[in-house]
């Protein structure tokens, strides 16, 4: 009778049962939250690349590198700020987002550029997008975009090895 009740009251091999079946899935989701946060992590790291790329963008000079340019100056400062978060600059692809309205009138190829400084970083001086119902006239400025791939590796799903392509598109306007 006490080995009966053993075999029906152990419940050991349930466990191993249950656990066979829930660490996998548990495992994933720890996959899934570390890359989904580096892809994050890589997301607001070419925002902030961006946002530097047109602060050089809408300044007029540089007043301690001989009033030349920022453009030409920010350069190792963007790629470092890539580089502390293990983002390679030399994967930034261009990327031009389809405007309508430019500061002069000229077409897109006039008014966009990608300086030697900045490999694979667009920089287009253009009418910055304003609310509907603004009563301000129109704001010219500088739009800075750029893409970066980025792959995750979760295993049994997907998004496994699927290329994912994040973009930056800043715009600031020049404060003259």
């Amino acid at each position: 009778m006490k080995l009966i009740r053993k075999i029906t009251h152990d419940n050991r091999a349930s466990q191993i049962a249950e656990a066979a079946l829930v660490l996998p899935i548990a495992f994933m989701m720890l996959l899934g939250i570390y890359w989904f946060g580096r892809a994050f992590n890589i997301y607001a790291t070419i925002n902030h690349a961006a946002r530097e790329a047109a602060r050089a963008g809408v300044a007029q000079t540089c007043a301690s590198c001989g009033n030349g340019s920022q453009l030409s100056s920010q350069g190792p400062t963007i790629t470092n700020a890539l580089q502390s978060s293990g983002i390679d600059p030399n994967q930034i692809q261009l990327y031009t987002p389809a405007t309508l309205n430019f500061c002069n009138g000229q077409p897109q190829t006039t008014n966009c550029t990608n300086p030697a400084t900045y490999p694979g970083i667009t920089f287009c001086n253009q009418v910055l997008l304003t609310p509907v119902a603004s009563p301000d006239p129109p704001v010219c400025g500088v739009v800075v975009s750029f893409q970066y791939p980025f792959q995750m590796s979760l295993p049994f799903t997907s998004l496994n090895q699927q290329p994912i392509t994040l973009k930056a598109d800043v715009q600031m306007q020049g404060e003259y």
